[in-house]
């Protein structure tokens, strides 16, 4: 029985060592690759940045006071009377600061005592987007004003446009009759500097 039990021991033994997972073959150590140098970009041509154009300054104030003071001079206009200032068309051959003429235009007209009552600028602007009327529309035209200000019970309405050279445009001022779409009133002059 002990010789039985030595083989069954060996047998045991030797079984036990080809079951045996083998070891892990040892870590390759690969090259580390050079550093790589980075070129930088060839400097760039200088070109000259170009200089975007110059808006030409106009003292809408001075430009628009004389005319503002002929249309105040027109009779038959009732004290108080509601006025639409229509903003300024730019019907010159650049651009042109549409929004500052008209703001010129209106605070002329509004400081220069109770002939009219002026449309104020948030009272127009819902008026336009309740019309669909974009605040930078520039194709506005006549009839657009006049729809506006019988829109907003405006008994006037004062439309102005720029035109000629953007160097030197001329002004043109009408005051029309919102019931009618007569024009009442013209003036005209040239903007200064």
């Amino acid at each position: 029985m002990k010789n039985r039990a030595l083989i069954v021991l060996a047998a045991l033994v030797l079984a036990s060592c080809t079951s045996r997972t083998p070891a892990p073959p040892p870590a390759t150590i690969e090259p580390v690759p050079p550093p790589v140098t980075v070129q930088p970009p060839p400097p760039a041509t200088s070109e000259p940045v170009p200089m975007p154009p110059k808006i030409k300054t106009i003292d809408w104030q001075a430009s628009l006071s004389p005319m503002v003071q002929q249309l105040l001079a027109v009779e038959g206009i009732n004290d108080g009377s509601v006025l639409l200032v229509n903003t300024m068309k730019n019907a010159t051959n650049g651009s042109m600061q549409t929004g500052k003429a008209t703001a010129s235009l209106t605070r002329l007209i509004a400081d220069a005592g109770g002939k009219f009552q002026v449309v104020g600028a948030e009272q127009l602007n819902a008026a336009r987007q309740t019309l669909g009327l974009s605040a930078d529309d520039s194709l506005e035209s006549r009839s657009k004003a006049v729809g506006l200000a019988r829109y907003l019970n405006a008994q006037y309405v004062l439309y102005s446009a720029a035109g000629g050279d953007v160097k030197q445009p001329t002004l043109d001022l009408q005051l029309m009759l919102v019931q009618t779409g007569e024009i009442i009133w013209s003036g005209n002059g040239v903007a200064q500097d």
